[in-house]
């Protein structure tokens, strides 16, 4: 079958949110390099395969991993460890880029040196901006969620996180001059909210036809990763059982984000759902946050090594000590507590209005001011008021 192709602009609805995305050319598209490289630096095909094993599919994988994780691999001396990283630091990004710019680029994205500002400017150049599908929550957030960042929102039931999970599926198909990315998404359901009915809506409003989205779905477990058909716009469904499961899936992501480079966006719907199963009491807090610190490290290495943009969906708990305080949500606050609070480099709040509005705080952002913005969920997603 031949593969799918990105929707064109005379397909795509022109009622869509024109949130810019970079256009990049192709041959400066590729922002790593395969684990397969390092052969050519005489690392031995075995020691490669093993390091796929353990989810490490690229040179900048390397560089991010300790040598203590290195040593875990099965048949992995020190000696090895000791060569696989001086080999992955010499990597040569010239030999196969034709500028010297493009190259310093590429070194800045396998963190191999230090970089210069200039050089950490042209890095951020590369980074997609992909719409809510509300304007005015794209114009709160700088044009809407980004790449090579984390982005979470929270709030309690009905406020539209699910819904904008698929809302965010069906923009990210779209060229950029409609607000998308014209990729591919990874979406990880933890709660078993995914509703192919809704896709369809979805892309009905973006003039996108809904049957042949339908039809680039794949939903399965573990196992679905591995046997996804590669076409060339559609989904990567999965559903997350356990917190294990949940983290051997965004493992399983990272194979396929190096196999196929045009995956654009990583949805994980919600972040903290199996982990509140999984980890009760204050006696099992402890290992519940360092295996979430893990897991988020692991998210924000990600969206850093293939330029993706990562979305998580959070719960929300009761804070009876926060009624008479001034913060975002009053008594709610998200759950997770630090840890999560510092690996998102954007948080929204979201909370019901009036009616059928709602409302959109931005929390924290590295380069936004604290604002709020409305939109209203339709059958289109999320739109504005």
């Amino acid at each position: 079958m031949a593969p799918r192709r990105a929707p064109s602009l005379a397909q795509a609805s022109p009622s869509a949110s024109r949130a810019g995305s970079p256009t990049v050319e192709e041959d400066e598209s590729v922002y790593f390099d395969s684990v397969d490289e390092l052969q050519q630096q005489g690392i031995n095909v075995q020691d490669i395969l093993k390091l796929k094993t353990a989810s490490i599919n690229t040179v900048s994988g390397v560089n991010m991993t300790t040598r203590r994780q290195l040593l875990k691999i099965k048949g992995m001396s020190e000696a090895k460890v000791e060569k696989i990283k001086a080999r992955s630091g010499s990597q040569d990004p010239g030999a196969r880029y034709h500028s010297v710019s493009h190259m310093n680029v590429l070194m800045v994205y396998q963190g191999s040196s230090f970089a210069t500002g200039i050089e950490v400017q042209d890095k951020r150049k590369r980074v997609l901006v992909i719409s809510t599908g509300s304007k005015s929550v794209d114009a709160i957030l700088g044009g809407g969620i980004m790449s090579q960042s984390v982005s979470e929102v929270y709030g309690e039931f009905r406020t539209g996180k699910t819904q904008l999970a698929h809302t965010m599926s069906v923009v990210a198909q779209l060229p950029p001059e409609l607000g998308g990315a014209s990729g591919k998404v990874a979406y990880i359901d933890t709660e078993g909210t995914f509703r192919p009915d809704r896709i369809r809506s979805i892309a009905e409003r973006f003039g996108v036809d809904g049957s042949m989205a339908l039809e680039n779905i794949l939903y399965g477990i573990v196992s679905a990763l591995k046997i996804f058909l590669g076409r060339a716009n559609c989904f990567t469904l999965a559903r997350a059982f356990n917190s294990e499961h949940q983290m051997e899936l965004i493992n399983e992501c990272s194979l396929r984000f190096a196999e196929d480079k045009d995956f654009r966006v990583l949805i994980v719907d919600s972040i903290m759902a199996l982990f509140r199963v999984d980890y009760s009491g204050r006696g099992e807090l402890s290992e519940r946050q360092q295996k979430l610190a893990q897991m988020l490290s692991r998210l924000t290495k990600l969206s850093e090594e293939y330029n993706i943009a990562i979305l998580l969906t959070n719960q929300v708990q009761s804070d009876p000590g926060a009624t008479m305080t001034f913060v975002a949500g009053g008594a709610l606050k998200p759950i997770g507590g630090h840890i999560l609070s510092h690996a998102s480099a954007t948080r929204m709040f979201l909370r019901k209005g009036r009616a059928e509005e709602r409302v959109a705080k931005l929390v924290d952002s590295p380069d936004r001011p604290e604002s709020e913005a409305s939109y209203k969920l339709d059958e289109g997603g999320w739109s504005d008021v």
